[in-house]
């Protein structure tokens, strides 16, 4: 990826990939989004909390599609970019090394979504 990738871009390019693929096995997405509903559901844990989780795994996984999509959900579930930024944070204890590249990305990610959700001039 490089230093300009547009997250939006990468969840843009995928989804015409899913779109086929899912053409394909409708069953096993419609068990995937089950699943991910479940999982992000507020219970013990909030939304935002459980998409920051889910964005510091896609880090450990080195998964730009799940840095992005989960990015954009932590942003649009309120998350700060402090609060981003320190669930990145714990990345660099659990994985080392590589997480502080895709750690960097999935912070460029998290911006980029958190600011197109505050809008032009808009403070965080």
């Amino acid at each position: 990826m490089s230093d300009h990738t547009c997250y939006q871009d990468v969840l843009n390019d995928l989804h015409p990939q899913h779109r086929a693929l899912r053409k394909i096995i409708p069953d096993v997405y419609q068990g995937f989004a089950e699943m991910s509903n479940g999982a992000l559901t507020p219970r013990a844990l909030d939304r935002k909390t459980k998409e920051l989780i889910a964005m510091a795994i896609g880090v450990v996984a080195g998964c730009d599609g799940c840095i992005a999509s989960h990015a954009q959900g932590a942003a649009r579930a309120g998350a700060s970019k402090e609060e981003a930024a320190e669930a990145i944070g714990v990345t660099f204890l659990m994985h080392g090394g590589p997480a502080t590249i895709y750690g960097a990305r999935a912070y460029d990610a998290f911006c980029e979504f958190a600011d197109a959700k505050a809008g032009p001039g808009s403070p965080e």
